[in-house]
């Protein structure tokens, strides 16, 4: 397999947050040894896959691997200069001047920091291991260490009990001068902390008019500070888009490593044992750290076309007949497509007229000629639901 783009899942985590329930090994101590040991058996494992285009080390929190450990992963994955992209999650109090200084030594020019919140009492009840304070300073030493593009993790919705201004926190996440955010709305996971609490009566989810509103918030605030939302979930300023995580939305082959990593090569997908432990324990035997496998037949495949390109701004290029192949993503209904219209759910842009005609497409007819649909911030918030009638 030919992959330009790889995941690494560094799943240690100094405590479990609230809402979680991601493949995670709480340590108190990093088993950093032992972690880059197993990722090199499991990397010399895989075909080879030559100088990466962009690398993203997610988690967990890849930041408790100090600035030692985040080189000798690129090490191992061939991580060279020219690499488009070379992210790392972080906690901000993980990140000093020092370790900002060894992650961007070791090729690391896109920093995410998992902020969610400025509001100390939130973050307690969030489970996070940073206070606000620590925020700010992060930004600064990754700027000073020549990290070029670094990112705020925010969470919205969160239970009314809790009384969390989150037009104060965007406007502080805009005050640190930040490149991009990410925008996550919290979700209650069966057999995560929360699911016990609201279980136990001592916190809902939030109203759905609320989560429309602050996410709708999100969009008047951020566009008002010069960025753009390109994805459903995230915003930059110009030229700081997520690279790596275009390649998701567009169904480009990927490799994953480390527990309850996934891979792709464009027509299979596979995925590792999820508990580190067990990770650790097939790799030392010889074994394969593959837990599960899927082919994707046709149709799921333009399900996940017609759902990733919806995703995005550039939306999806609407298609005027079926072909000899069945229906492919673009075909969707025209009534279909004028109920998202005229709901305010979507906007339908023309294809530019070929050189030398003088034709003006109608931009309220999805046919004749190709012609792109994408969502509005309403319909991004109706996207599960959107593709589902279709």
């Amino acid at each position: 397999m030919t992959a330009r783009h790889l995941y690494v899942h560094v799943p240690f985590c100094a405590r479990r947050c609230t809402y979680c329930d991601f493949s995670i090994a709480v340590r108190k101590r990093t088993p950093v040894r032992e972690y880059l040991g197993a990722l090199e058996l499991e990397v010399r494992r895989a075909d080879p896959f030559g100088p990466p285009a962009t690398l993203y080390l997610g988690g967990g929190t890849p930041s408790r691997l100090g600035g030692g450990g985040v080189a000798e992963i690129a090490r191992l994955c061939g991580v060279t200069g020219d690499v488009a992209e070379f992210t790392l999650e972080a906690n901000p109090d993980d990140v000093s001047p020092e370790t900002a200084r060894a992650w961007a030594d070791a090729g690391v020019n896109r920093l995410s920091l998992g902020a969610q919140s400025f509001d100390d009492r939130v973050l307690r009840w969030m489970h996070r291991t940073h206070d606000a304070v620590a925020i700010a300073p992060a930004v600064r030493a990754a700027r000073a260490a020549g990290i070029a593009t670094v990112s705020l993790d925010l969470i919205f919705a969160l239970p009314d009990t809790l009384g969390r201004d989150f037009r104060a926190d965007l406007e502080r996440a805009i005050a640190c001068e930040s490149d991009h955010v990410s925008l996550y709305g919290l979700t209650i996971e069966p057999g995560t902390p929360l699911a016990r609490q609201v279980a136990r009566g001592e916190c809902a989810a939030a109203p759905d008019a609320r989560y429309e509103a602050e996410y709708l918030l999100a969009h008047e605030l951020l566009r008002g500070a010069g960025f753009t939302f390109y994805e459903v979930s995230n915003a930059a300023r110009g030229g700081r888009e997520a690279v790596h995580n275009r390649a998701y939305w567009q169904l480009r082959p990927y490799l994953g490593f480390g527990p309850a990593a996934h891979s792709f090569d464009g027509v299979s997908r596979w995925w590792n044992e999820a508990a580190y432990a067990s990770w650790v324990r097939r790799l030392a035997a010889g074994a394969s750290p593959i837990a599960g496998r899927e082919t994707l037949a046709e149709p799921q495949r333009r399900l996940e076309q017609l759902y990733l390109g919806l995703r995005t701004s550039e939306g999806i290029e609407l298609t005027t007949g079926s072909g000899a192949g069945g229906r492919r993503p673009g075909d969707l209904r025209p009534d279909t497509i004028h109920a998202w219209v005229a709901s305010g759910w979507a906007v339908l842009s023309a294809a530019a007229a070929p050189a030398g005609s003088s034709r003006s497409p109608d931009p309220r007819s999805p046919t004749p000629g190709p012609s792109r649909l994408s969502l509005t911030p309403l319909g991004w918030l109706r996207l599960d639901e959107l593709v589902a009638s279709v």
